[in-house]
């Protein structure tokens, strides 16, 4: 799962089979709790290596920062994936690093929170069992990458950070925006890296005085 700021936060969750990854947005990303029902959109199907990428996408579609949120395995709780997601009632298990257990990808009838009926409109939901959680919000309590360790100012922040090339049309408004404010946040924490750094290394240059040797104590002496 990747977390993507781009014009909106939101997660793409991804599951490989048949040598692509099947695609979804969730907004609000996924929820630990199984009363919660996370909307998924149904997009575009992308390239296995896309699935490891955690970087830059300059322009395009999508257009923003990508950060390797969670990795993993997953493994099909029914006998036919392609019959599943024809039906629209997916079950699988995931052995990731912040998501585990049994989780269900249900495609709605009509539209939801707004959505179009289209058919694009799924439900994410956790099933109840020992990885479930009503009270804990993992993505508060994880926000990080797994791949990194860092945040998207961190990535940014990379002096050689990988680049997604996208033959999308590029956004504007929000999303050119948003982007900016990401890697003006980002150069700023590079910039005081880097005055950290040069100030560490000029006191390293700088000439130490020797202390002056401490004067001998006199001896106490008794009067008998």
């Amino acid at each position: 799962m990747q977390k993507h700021l781009a014009s909106h936060l939101h997660y793409d969750f991804r599951i490989e089979h048949n040598g692509v990854l099947l695609s979804w947005a969730v907004p609000k990303g996924p929820s630990l709790d199984p009363g919660a029902r996370r909307l998924a959109m149904h997009v575009e199907d992308h390239p296995r290596e896309y699935g490891d990428f955690e970087g830059v996408i300059p322009s395009g579609y999508g257009a923003g920062v990508v950060m390797l949120w969670d990795r993993g395995t997953w493994t099909p709780e029914v006998d036919d994936v392609d019959a599943a997601l024809a039906r629209g009632d997916l079950k699988m298990t995931l052995d990731g690093y912040k998501l585990k257990g049994s989780w269900v990808l249900v495609r709605t009838k009509g539209g939801w929170g707004g959505t179009p009926a289209d058919g694009r409109a799924w439900l994410l939901i956790k099933h109840r069992d020992e990885w479930s959680s009503p009270e804990l919000d993992v993505l508060a309590f994880a926000p990080l990458s797994v791949a990194s360790g860092g945040d998207f100012a961190d990535i940014l922040s990379e002096d050689d950070p990988d680049v997604w090339r996208s033959n999308r049309p590029a956004l504007s408004g929000e999303s050119g925006a948003l982007f900016a404010r990401i890697v003006e946040q980002a150069m700023a924490m590079k910039a005081e890296t880097g005055r950290t750094a040069a100030r560490k290394a000029r006191a390293r240059k700088a000439p130490t005085r020797k202390a002056p040797a401490p004067k001998a104590a006199k001896k106490a002496t008794k009067k008998r």
